[in-house]
């Protein structure tokens, strides 16, 4: 047993070195004195087969919807956003007490795969009752997506507790496809996310669809506003580095992409990120992972605060 202890002490102490460095790496540190309470063994004991049930539903709901890693992905990063890591993006309307964020502009009719979080939230709750919260579901589900498309691994941060409210006001201020560069490194900075977080971060959009009212062509003749397109034309299914080759070729689908590299200021700012990771798919891999820890940091609810939703649409009746 006192074997036991000292190596998840250990692996705990490993953890939160590797997130300093992180940290250290783009020049300031984590975000939040509760991030560092975040741990990779978190559930080692409790659920022990956590990450494999995540990733078991994952790959079943891949295979009827190829988009699916990409739209978990970006269910974390949306949720991370808004009142920190908390799970609150899940949350559906419950008026007058809740009122949902799928609804801002920024989500509605765009953030998508719900259904795969419950199953993944259901999945978890046979295996181990009570335990798994649902924000950590996102964090896990990113990372897996990521992987699970051709993309870096890395330790996911876990012990998160699940938000008991919706912050309908920052929901609207979510990063949007027509922010002006400016805009968007103040979005980022924040939420203690610099440049290099920004453009590694925007690397997301290597992968999945985007409606083509979004994009910098707009629709078509005779396109319905929500046709999807192909984020990446080339490898729209894998997660590379190909994204920032579009960029440099001034061929990027999003406006919001696009400007990192055409904005007056990205040259100072942005812009040699983009050359860097266009010609160094390991360096854009690298910082990937440091920034997507370095998010899934944002003031996450840890100890007794917060709660860990029975389902993670609504929050407990109160005495579960």
């Amino acid at each position: 047993m006192a074997a036991s202890s000292a190596l998840v002490l250990a692996a705990h102490c490993a953890v939160l070195l590797m997130l300093a460095l992180a940290g250290a790496a783009h020049g300031h540190p984590p975000s939040s004195a509760a991030g560092s309470a975040l741990s990779s063994a978190f559930y080692d004991a409790s659920c022990p087969g956590a990450h494999d049930v995540v990733r078991r539903v994952i790959q079943d709901a891949r295979v009827s919807d190829p988009r699916i890693p990409a739209s978990l992905t970006r269910l974390h990063f949306h949720d991370c956003f808004v009142n920190g890591c908390d799970g609150s993006l899940l949350l559906d309307d419950d008026l007058p007490a809740i009122e949902t964020e799928k609804t801002v502009p920024a989500n509605d009719n765009s953030a998508r795969g719900f259904e795969v979080v419950d199953d993944i939230k259901s999945a978890l709750e046979e295996a181990c009752p009570g335990i798994v919260s649902c924000a950590d579901i996102l964090a896990l589900a990113a990372e897996m997506s990521v992987e699970l498309a051709g993309g870096p691994r890395w330790r996911v941060l876990l012990g998160r507790r699940d938000g008991t409210a919706t912050n309908i006001e920052s929901a609207r201020n979510l990063p949007n496809f027509f922010d002006p560069l400016d805009v968007l490194q103040e979005k980022f900075r924040n939420v203690n996310l610099d440049d290099t977080d920004l453009v590694a971060l925007q690397g997301a959009h290597t992968f999945g669809k985007v409606q083509c009212q979004f994009t910098t062509e707009n629709c078509t003749s005779g396109q319905p506003e929500g046709a999807l397109e192909n984020l990446d034309k080339a490898t729209p299914k894998v997660f590379d580095n190909k994204y920032y080759g579009n960029i440099l070729q001034g061929r990027a689908q999003l406006p919001s992409d696009q400007i990192m590299l055409s904005d007056p200021a990205a040259a100072a700012t942005t812009a040699p990120i983009v050359h860097r990771f266009a010609s160094n798919q390991k360096d854009f891999f690298r910082n990937f992972a440091a920034s997507m820890i370095k998010m899934g940091n944002i003031s996450p609810l840890t100890g007794k605060d917060g709660e860990i939703r029975k389902n993670c649409r609504r929050i407990n009746i109160k005495g579960y």
